[in-house]
């Protein structure tokens, strides 16, 4: 078992890495998965993110988190839903970051908030463009399968990083560093989808 409070400080940027990417992917399985590990004792967690293992936050994270499993599965409307939660996603990851490094000095803590909302805008920039490029295909199995393998993947990840962080962070290093080679697929899929959700607020039906 983790305790984040009292492991090296490069361990502990490899268990924030994997976080954030995870966060990155779906922002509410992540706090739900943190808050019940620290409510049940699994994981020691900072002081400044004792609220995750409340009663509230556990039971809306698992509320948002199946509103989401299943907007996330319709074409089209989760790239409306994917372009709302860029501001989730991202600040939650920074947040997560800040308040799990606080034990760290401030350049040290303000090295670890910028890397976490980094690799999270890596994360949901990547799965964006993944679903701007399958959500034309006429039939939704594939856009079905990517979100299942979305949530799973945020779910093991954020699980392993309690674990073992170093495998987990080099997971999620490799995959920003796969992202990295196609950010400019991702950059177009980005302005597209936020071209796409402004039509749709501006026209709605």
């Amino acid at each position: 078992m983790i305790n984040w409070l009292h492991i090296p400080t490069p361990e502990l940027f490899a268990l924030l890495a994997a976080i954030a990417f995870a966060a990155g992917l779906n922002v509410y399985a992540t706090v739900a998965v943190l808050g019940l590990l620290g409510r049940f004792g699994h994981l020691p967690i900072p002081p400044a993110l004792y609220p995750l293992e409340s009663t509230l936050v556990i039971v809306a994270s698992v509320a948002l988190f199946t509103v989401e499993f299943f907007a996330d599965k319709i074409p089209a409307f989760d790239l409306v839903w994917s372009a709302l939660h860029t501001f989730v996603r991202v600040p939650v990851a920074a947040l997560l970051t800040y308040g799990a490094t606080s034990q760290l000095g401030p350049a040290q803590q303000l090295l670890a908030t910028l890397m976490g909302a980094a690799i999270a805008f890596a994360a949901h920039g990547g799965k964006t463009a993944v679903r701007a490029a399958v959500t034309p295909s006429p039939e939704p199995l594939s856009n079905i399968a990517l979100s299942l393998g979305e949530d799973g993947l945020a779910i093991a990840l954020t699980w392993l990083a309690t674990h073992h962080p170093y495998v987990a962070g080099t997971i999620a290093l490799g995959l920003v560093i796969a992202i990295a080679v196609l950010a400019r697929f991702v950059i177009r899929a980005l302005r597209a989808l936020f071209r796409g959700a402004e039509k749709e607020f501006s026209h709605p039906h």
